[in-house]
């Protein structure tokens, strides 16, 4: 069984990963969606509101359209408080990391795996969120059902808070953790 825990500690930091894995084109893609990530402030409040330590270990590649506009996100998550310690892990890379994190048997991206502080696996998630996976379905079938979402704006903004839901209930878990509460002292 892999030791996310000890893997962890192998990743790459936002800017490093890119530095390593992303073309110039690649990499300006990337940038320009980070600058279009702006968290609202109850959004910037409820990050700067955590107390755990969580590890996030993301499995992506620099060429792939869903990490491009999904990792920003992440980013900027991380900018907000110093309880997110985000590593990335490219996927032709790390084969046994994307073994690991097979999503529908395949080894997609962004594959994200949540760990507490002390390495232990908390929860994962990827590689689109439920508003992404929405909009494609529509733009297949055409819209039986409207998601709503009609300008990009408006999907990033859902994506965005779908996977602060996601980084939020992680980090509930860790606040009522038992044996996190004990080992704290809270």
């Amino acid at each position: 069984m892999l030791e996310f825990g000890q893997e962890f500690e192998k990743g790459l930091h936002y800017d490093d990963f890119l530095d390593r894995y992303a073309t110039a084109e690649q990499r300006s893609r990337w940038n320009a969606v980070h600058e279009r990530v702006v968290l609202t402030p109850t959004q910037q409040d409820l990050l700067r509101s955590f107390k755990r330590e969580m590890k996030v270990m993301v499995l992506a590649g620099a060429w792939c359209g869903d990490c491009i506009e999904q990792c920003p996100i992440f980013d900027r998550f991380a900018e907000m408080t110093d309880t997110i310690q985000l590593r990335f892990f490219d996927r032709d890379d790390h084969e046994v990391i994307a073994k690991a994190l097979q999503i529908c048997g395949a080894a997609r991206v962004p594959a994200v795996m949540f760990l507490s502080e002390d390495g232990f696996p908390c929860g994962r998630y990827g590689d689109r969120t439920l508003s992404k996976y929405r909009k494609m379905a529509a733009d297949l079938t055409g819209a039986a059902c409207p998601t709503g979402l009609g300008r990009d704006d408006e999907l990033l903004a859902a994506v965005v808070q779908e996977w602060l839901n996601e980084f939020e209930r992680i980090q509930l878990m860790l606040r009522t953790s038992g044996r996190l509460r004990q080992k704290h002292g809270d």
